[in-house]
């Protein structure tokens, strides 16, 4: 695993926790928040696998 999959999974979780603390507490925009933080996280994490492509470790 490169930086930019370590970073973006630890972003795409910390986004899931956000998230549903958000709906625990019934606060609509820590939930948006956190889907907002799971998405770039995701897109971190394909930015890491396009690197390792590229550099031939998969």
């Amino acid at each position: 695993m490169n930086e930019d999959q370590i970073k973006g999974k630890a972003k795409d979780i910390g986004g899931k926790i956000q998230e549903k603390v958000g709906e625990a507490v019934g606060n609509r925009q820590q939930q948006s928040e956190g889907l907002s933080n799971q998405a770039e996280g995701k897109v971190q994490e394909k930015k890491g696998d396009l690197k390792d492509i590229v550099k031939g470790n998969r």
